[in-house]
Parts: C-alpha cells; structure tokens; sequence
C-alpha cells in the first residue's frame, strides 16, 4: 500500500510526517525549511510511493478561515500545480500545536528540547495524520 504525507506548513519551516505502508500508524519524518519543501517532496515522491498528501487547513475558533489560511491555500495551488495527479486532503488543524506541546510535556522533555519549535511542527503533522487514520477507520 502507498504511504499518506502530512504537511503542517509554516511560513519559515514544515512539519511532515507520513504513514507506515499499511497505513496504520503515522510518524513523525522531518522538519524542514519551508523554502526546501517542493525539491524535498520531489526527492521523496521519487523514492516512496504515496497516495494522498493532508495538508492542515488553519482555522479559528468559530470555523473561520485563520489570517495564515490564505499563505496555506497559496501553497496548495502550487503544490497541486507541480503534482497534479497527487490527491490533496485537507484537514482542520486547529490546536495541533498545542497538543503537540502537551505531547512534549508528557514525554518528559527537557525544557530546552520544548523549545525546538522544529519539533513541534513535525508532532503537529504527525497528530494530524494519526487523526486521519483515526476517523477513516470509523
């Protein structure tokens, strides 16, 4: 079975995680500098057969469009311009970041390790993919 990716894209940096190949359990893959993704998707595209990417779509509290929204979209058309025959989900990202942290927090890390806000976007994509796979099993 082809792996899903998850993207939780930033301005200055990008979480992503992916899927196992039976497509049970999401990872955590990397975080890296925003302006690197299309090359490194590209890279990884060309090694790893994927089926769908979930991109986090950011929103407030009361199911509005978040200011980021528009950046996010942006990137989306250009992602799909670049890989058209990829299947794009996209998915409600609100509070990742903050379980994340909480995730953090209950692994024990240190407060330096906390801080690495690297981290925190790839646990994010990681939540969001795992929730996915969640729902898609009910």
């Amino acid at each position: 079975m082809p792996r899903i990716l998850s993207i939780d894209y930033g301005q200055k940096r990008t979480g992503i995680a992916v899927t196992d190949e039976m497509q049970i359990i999401a990872s955590g893959l990397t975080t890296i500098p925003t302006h690197t993704l299309v090359d490194f998707l590209k890279d990884y595209f060309t090694k790893e057969k994927v089926e769908a990417v979930l991109i986090g779509e950011p929103k407030q509290m009361n199911g509005q469009p978040s200011e980021s929204a528009s950046v996010i979209n942006g990137f989306v058309t250009h992602f799909s311009n670049i890989f058209p025959d990829m299947k794009v989900i996209r998915v409600d990202e609100r509070f990742t970041s903050k379980m994340a942290f909480q995730t953090m927090l209950d692994s024990g890390l240190s407060k330096k390790q906390r801080q690495n806000k690297g981290l925190i976007d790839e646990i994010s994509a990681t939540i969001m993919l795992q929730d996915y796979l969640s729902s898609k099993r009910f």
